[in-house]
């Protein structure tokens, strides 16, 4: 693969990765590890349910249909 090519499939993983949030969770565990690199990390479930669960407390994040 060329470099040109390599560079713009990584810019559009990137772009994609931050679209769809799954960049949110690695940059939850490098902040958890920068502040207190022994403190328990959530797991990528309980980060993503506490995540839904915000969500979908406050009416102002995100949207429900009911």
């Amino acid at each position: 693969m060329s470099p040109a090519l390599r560079e713009k499939a990584a810019r559009i993983r990137f772009l994609w990765r931050e679209a769809t949030g799954e960049a949110t969770y690695d940059r939850y565990v490098a902040h958890a590890r920068k502040c207190d690199p022994d403190a328990e990390v959530l797991s990528r479930r309980e980060f993503e349910k506490q995540r839904v669960d915000g969500r979908e407390a406050d009416p102002r994040e995100g949207f429900r249909c009911c």
